[in-house]
């Protein structure tokens, strides 16, 4: 087996919701890029239609989906049009996050459910709908979760989002013990500071000099840097013994102490 056959996705058909962000939305056009097909869902059409358009570009058939990720039945009907176009599914890529920087006593009801919802709810409701398409297939498959260094030890100003990512974390290797039987393999991915739409607006000038001076990378990821292992995870040949992993992306945060 060659080098490149071992990342090859062809014959692969993926969904990755959040796709019309800019950290999901580069890992579908990495997926196209190594030969699956894409479906990408998120709750703007126009930006997973404009994200279809690139992955068509690249090749690949492609679908744009405005759905509702905190709605069983929303995804439910996704997954029927993604079956119809597609015929199969084999990977999962749950990307879709929101944050807020509000301090703990000032958390509303309202706004801790809305991130609970997009977050955590909608990773747990994609992989019974998704996850179980792949496991009822007899094909295998691979879910691919996205974390986050806010998922432990804790850190300051997300608190409801490393709840969240938190949960991701255990969804993972929960389900990662209950699928593998059936050859379906789930794993996250770990990202450190990416800049992007729900982090931004807490990226002050000291939060970026503490987050530097955490990281021996010494700099943000870019978003490109998560694909590679967005295609190793996906790649059913590159990574067939891997399951419950929690793949760190992160410049080296998380090994950081004093």
């Amino acid at each position: 087996m060659s080098f490149v056959d071992m990342f090859s996705l062809e014959g692969k058909s993926a969904v990755v919701i959040g796709g019309g962000g800019v950290l999901a939305g580069e890992i579908a056009l990495g997926l196209a890029a190594a030969g699956a097909d894409v479906a990408i869902l998120g709750r703007s059409q126009e930006k997973v239609d404009a994200r279809a358009e690139e992955v068509r570009a690249l090749g690949r058939k492609a679908l744009g989906l405005s759905v509702d990720t905190a709605s069983k039945p929303a995804l439910e009907g996704s997954r029927d049009a993604i079956l119809d176009v597609f015929g199969s599914i084999d990977i999962l890529v749950n990307g879709a996050g929101v944050n807020s920087a509000t301090p703990f006593f000032e958390i509303s009801e309202e706004e801790w459910q809305r991130i609970v919802d997009i977050n955590l709810k909608g990773v747990f409701l994609a992989c019974q709908v998704f996850g179980k398409v792949m496991v009822e297939s007899g094909r295998g498959g691979s879910v691919i979760n996205i974390s986050s260094a806010s998922s432990g030890p804790p850190l300051s100003k997300v608190f409801t989002y490393g709840v969240t990512k938190g949960g991701v974390n255990q969804i993972t290797q929960f389900l990662a013990r209950e699928w593998a039987p059936q050859r379906v393999r789930v794993n996250a991915i770990l990202p450190g500071f990416f800049p992007a739409e729900q982090n931004r607006k807490i990226l002050t000038e000291d939060r970026v000099a503490s987050i530097f001076r955490h990281t021996p990378m010494n700099r943000f990821g870019e978003a490109n840097e998560l694909v590679g292992a967005a295609v190793y995870l996906a790649s059913e040949k590159a990574s067939s013994f891997v399951t419950g992993s929690v793949l760190r992306v992160d410049g080296g945060f998380l090994s950081m102490t004093i």
